[in-house]
């Protein structure tokens, strides 16, 4: 399978962002990205202005972030032609994007930050099954909830080791949900880039773009290569790879801060048949899960339902199982949360 890296949630200065779409673009291609994921909040304004093109070897795709009239339930919508009204209920605007054939994400699920300048936006409506997923991991979000007098001058001015890992709360209610239907995760570094005095003559630009494009990434698997070509038709069709790696769940987050997790590997196999991540294995008995890490030795976690069934040190593991339920893997490079991956559903 072929495997690209890419950082979303970011807003611009068609929104809330300070930065122009195109510099953004920019950013992420000096650092290595192949693709990036634009949500302005309620506006698909770079779409229509013609944004929505390769810079250098990095696509960038517009989607938006929707809230309702309460400025809460933030949700992360891709693959649709028009942004809708922050009249329109939360419930609405989720089966809407489903129906158009989009893919869409509910936004920091879980946010409790207590900040009176970005006070926490959190999902309440969670009477839906039209979503495609969660944010199970936010940098912003988790950052400034860290926050705290005797690290602010740390965190301003070292904005990526502050971040240990997705709220639990987060991954519980991720987990009981695989165990009713696939519900994708992703990761976002909700990037604004915005600046901050300091000290009263200091003022830090503490969220760049170029800096948490290296943190949180989605990292995604394709069966076929993605073609660089600069056509509409071309374009689109990697667009549509893409976003359709992320509705299938064929991704795992990663913060690459800690290390480069690129190469990592989680399936399963029954009858000599594989399953990736996000699929379902329709039989419980002498399923193998193998895990594979970057050459890099680390600590792996099986989990079952959210719970830890199993651990091993290495760069590899191989588990046997006989359980019905949603497993995921964990893992952790020097006690830091690493790796995320989506989960293999088995005969549930």
């Amino acid at each position: 399978m072929f495997e690209y890296v890419g950082s979303i949630h970011m807003h611009s200065t068609f929104s809330d962002g300070t930065g122009e779409v195109t510099d953004i673009a920019k950013f992420a291609d000096e650092v290595g990205l192949d693709f990036i994921m634009l949500t302005d909040h309620n506006t698909l304004r770079a779409l229509q202005e013609g944004f929505e093109k390769w810079y250098g070897n990095t696509l960038l795709l517009v989607g938006c972030e929707i809230n309702d009239k309460e400025n809460r339930n933030h949700y992360l919508a891709f693959g649709i032609d028009e942004a809708f009204s922050t009249r329109t209920p939360a419930k609405k605007y989720v089966a809407k994007v489903k129906e158009l054939g989009g893919i869409g994400f509910l936004a920091h699920p879980h946010e409790k930050r207590k900040h009176k300048e970005h006070p926490a936006y959190p999902w309440i409506e969670w009477d839906t099954e039209d979503f495609t997923g969660i944010e199970i991991w936010n940098h912003m979000s988790e950052w400034v909830e860290n926050l705290t007098e005797d690290n602010k001058y740390r965190s301003f001015l070292h904005p990526l080791r502050t971040i240990i890992a997705p709220p639990k709360e987060t991954l519980k209610v991720w987990d009981e949900l695989n165990q009713k239907r696939k519900v994708v995760g992703i990761g976002g570094i909700d990037a604004h880039a915005h600046k901050y005095n300091l000290v009263g003559f200091l003022e830090v630009e503490i969220f760049p773009y170029k800096v948490l494009f290296k943190s949180i990434r989605t990292h995604i698997l394709i069966n076929e290569a993605i073609k660089k070509g600069k056509s509409a038709k071309d374009i689109e069709t990697a667009k549509w790879q893409i976003y359709n790696s992320l509705r299938e769940g064929r991704c795992f987050i990663a913060n690459d801060y800690v290390a480069e997790s690129k190469g990592f590997r989680f399936y399963a196999e029954h009858d000599a048949v594989k399953y990736q991540m996000g699929d379902k294995v329709p039989d419980h008995k002498n399923v193998t899960l193998k895990v594979f890490l970057p050459k890099i030795n680390a600590e792996i976690k099986l989990l079952r339902n959210g719970h830890i069934i199993e651990t091993n040190k290495g760069i590899d593991a191989e588990f046997v199982i006989n359980k019905k339920g949603a497993f995921r893997i964990e893992v952790y490079h020097e006690e830091r949360a690493w790796i995320y991956s989506n989960h293999i559903r088995v005969n549930i």
